[in-house]
């Protein structure tokens, strides 16, 4: 029998705990979105990612700016989030349009602020395992990988992507968890040969349904980070769910795997960096 690995299930989870969480505090934590332009998808994120703040007493400021923006005008607003006790978390939703330059925008948001995880700052600490907010989208692969196996030393995991939102710092998590990781990418030759020897594969490369039952290990644990639309309109992801699903013996769904897991390390990430702010201290369980 196939374990589904649901999200939407691990975040009614850490839902309650932030919920507590929040409650013993004595501010409101506060996470300001700056979103540029009107791209279909982030507008879906920003407005799930609102609700579900919503929903653990966060509060949530959108900064909703036109595509004619300029670097300077963004550059200045980072700057007084930075410098705005009241602002707890910057998050820059990507993409934004090509006439700005993503990582200026990224190295301009506090590291202390940085809820996505992005800044080098942030991406150095991750490298050194040292305490810091890491990305959203590979912690929460982890925690669904986790809820596959909780000891996962010694087992081999094959990242199928190498972006620093996620298949580096996934490949990075999981090597901290004494995982030998092979990290593949779209220059990797006989990728199914590769693929094949994961006890865990993790996906992230924006194609719909690449990944068939061929590529996958038996007993295989596989998380599948894409999100498309396929011929008919369907939200699917980069793993062949039908086919893959009769060969691993885990894996995430799309939609309600992955997706939510993001928005709920967000909000963690959130609750960790308004701790740091003033100087408390926290423990987040799962």
């Amino acid at each position: 029998m196939i374990q589904i690995l649901d999200g939407l299930k691990e975040q009614e989870k850490i839902r309650h705990t932030l919920l507590e969480k929040v409650r013993t505090l004595d501010v409101k934590p506060t996470l300001a979105i700056i979103l540029i332009g009107n791209h279909a998808p982030s507008l879906i994120y920003v407005a799930r990612k609102k609700e579900f703040a919503a929903s653990v007493g966060i509060e949530t400021k959108l900064f909703h700016l036109d595509t004619t923006v300029s670097l300077d005008y963004c550059l200045t607003l980072i700057q007084q989030l930075n410098q705005d006790p009241a602002i707890h978390g910057i998050l820059l939703q990507l993409p934004v349009p090509q006439t700005l330059d993503s990582h200026q925008l990224i190295q301009a948001v506090d590291p202390i602020k940085d809820v996505d995880g992005l800044h080098p700052l942030n991406a150095g600490k991750l490298m050194q395992q040292q305490a810091g907010l890491y990305p959203c989208t590979p912690q929460g692969c982890l925690h669904l990988i986790h809820c596959w196996k909780q000891n996962l030393s010694g087992l081999v995991a094959v990242v199928v992507g190498r972006s620093n939102l996620v298949g580096r710092p996934i490949a990075t998590l999981l090597t901290h968890e004494n995982v030998t990781v092979i990290q593949a990418h779209s220059h990797t030759k006989n990728l199914k040969e590769i693929t094949r020897l994961g006890d865990v594969l993790v996906v992230a490369v924006g194609k719909p349904k690449f990944i068939t039952k061929d590529f996958v290990k038996d007993g295989a644990c596989v998380i599948d980070v894409g999100i498309s639309k396929d011929t008919e309109e369907r939200t699917v992801g980069d793993v062949d769910f039908e086919s893959v699903k009769n060969v691993a013996s885990a894996i995430s769904p799309v939609p309600g795997g992955v997706g939510p897991m993001t928005i709920s390390y967000l909000m963690m990430n959130l609750m960790k960096a308004c701790c740091l702010q003033l100087n408390l201290v926290l423990t987040l369980s799962k």
